[in-house]
This record gives C-alpha cells, structure tokens and sequence, in this order.
C-alpha cells in the first residue's frame, strides 16, 4: 500500500512543503518534519493524500485524533510541579499577538466580568467581588508553543470554587473565555475544574500588570501557555463547541502538558 501511494505520488516533498506553506502553525509543521510520507499520511487518514489540501483535510483528522487521545489521557487528580520563590523568572517574558504597548487599558472601576450560559446566577462581577473570592498562591512553569517557558507566581482563587459559585452546571461539556484583546479560548470541563486552574489577580504578589492581563487571566498549568487568556470579559459555560483564536490557525485545542 505504501508503495502504490508513493508511486502515484512521486513528489512527496513537494506537496508536504504546499500543506505546510498553507498550515504554518509549529504543531502541524512538527508533524510534517517528521512524517515518513505521504503513505504515512495514507494509513493515518484512511484516504489518499494528493496534493497540499487533502494533507491539510488529513493533519486536520490527526490533530482531532491526538486531542481526543490527549483528553483520554489527562489525569484531573495530576498536578503540574511547583517551584520555590527562586525559581521565579524576573523579568517574566511578555508574549501575545499584538505588541505590548497594545495591550487592553481596562479601567477597575467600571469593568465587569459577564457570566453566561449554564449557569445559576448570571449576574456581572465587579472586582471588589472577585478579589473577594478565597485565594490560593501556585509557583508553577508557563510553557509557550513557541518553545520558550518561564515560572511564575499567581495568587486568586480556584476556579472551580468560582464555578460553584455562579453555580455552574459542570455537566456541561467546555467553559468558554472571551477577553478584552479579542482573545478567545476554551478549556474541557475536567481542564477548567482541575485544582490549579486558577483566576489570578495578582502576579508575583502585586496586582496583575497590564501586561500579563489585568485585571484577571486563567492561569492553567496543565495545559500549554495559549489557553492561558488575559484580560478576560466574559466566561461561558455550555456544550457548543467554540475553538479559539490560535485554535482556528491549527494548533490543538486539548494542547495539554
């Protein structure tokens, strides 16, 4: 099989280099290094692999399947390692799609947090409530699909307890994060309820800078650094599945560590 697939399909290099020329996120440019070919492609998709968009239509089916497995694997009793205050990276890198100097000016006073979907209470959250909420404080290692990682100390409260008390219906299959920046992400119900998914308010024992999101982001140690949002406005509880920003460009939506 794989000999027929190579023999009709002489230019394998070509037409890996046209899916990843059309792909370009790191994940699907990873698989493509390391691909043996386009009968490997054949066998993985269960359908021939002609040209740079059925690779794209097949790497889609792969990363569908490795989230699946991903989801399958993950522990939600698992936690990510914590380190001690020397471990902390000073400065913590920035990092986000635009520059940042462009990162969202939100004003405390007038902000609100909206609660939405399959939720008990929906009303909107000032920040005198949310730094209210009981808070923990974790060390513990963003790590950036860009290769880089850095450690960090956030303090707030579980986000968890923050879901019993919207009163969160956690049979509901994803939480959804929409953020002043545009921004929008979204996390399985056993990600969003594991004890060290965190609503952080304060970085490094101030308030949250600007930069790295004020006046909350998500802080989620078991998963890759961009399902970690900032400068969230709106949280949605439900089964409709909503992707993400970086999602829509390939990158796994799972994308746990």
């Amino acid at each position: 099989m794989l000999g027929k697939s190579r023999a009709r399909h002489p230019d394998t290099t070509v037409i890996l280099k046209e899916a990843a020329r059309r792909l370009d996120p790191p994940t699907r440019r990873l698989f493509l290094r390391n691909a043996m070919g386009l009968g490997t492609l054949t066998l993985l998709g269960g359908c021939d692999v002609v040209d740079g968009l059925s690779a794209e239509r097949m790497l889609g089916k792969v990363s569908d399947f490795n989230d699946r497995v991903q989801a399958w694997l993950f522990d939600p009793a698992r936690l990510a390692r914590e380190y001690p205050e020397a471990a902390i990276t000073r400065p913590f890198p920035f990092n986000a799609f635009y520059a940042e100097e462009n990162a969202p000016n939100v004003d405390p006073a007038t902000f609100r947090l909206d609660v939405t979907g399959r939720v008990d209470d929906d009303r909107p959250w000032t920040l005198d409530r949310l730094y209210a909420l009981p808070r923990f404080t974790q060390i513990t290692r963003h790590i950036c699909i860009e290769g880089w990682s850095a450690v960090g100390k956030w303090t707030g409260p579980r986000f968890s307890d923050f879901l019993a008390r919207i009163g969160a219906d956690t049979r509901a299959r994803y939480v959804t994060f929409r953020c002043d920046d545009n921004y929008v992400t979204s996390l399985d119900m056993a990600s969003a309820l594991h004890p060290q998914t965190q609503l952080a308010f304060f970085f490094d024992d101030e308030v949250l800078p600007r930069k790295y999101g004020f006046p909350m982001k998500l802080r989620v140690p078991t998963k890759l650094g961009f399902k970690n949002p900032k400068h969230i406005g709106e949280i949605e509880v439900g089964d409709d599945f909503t992707g993400g920003y970086w999602e829509t460009y390939g990158y796994n939506w799972f994308s746990g560590l």
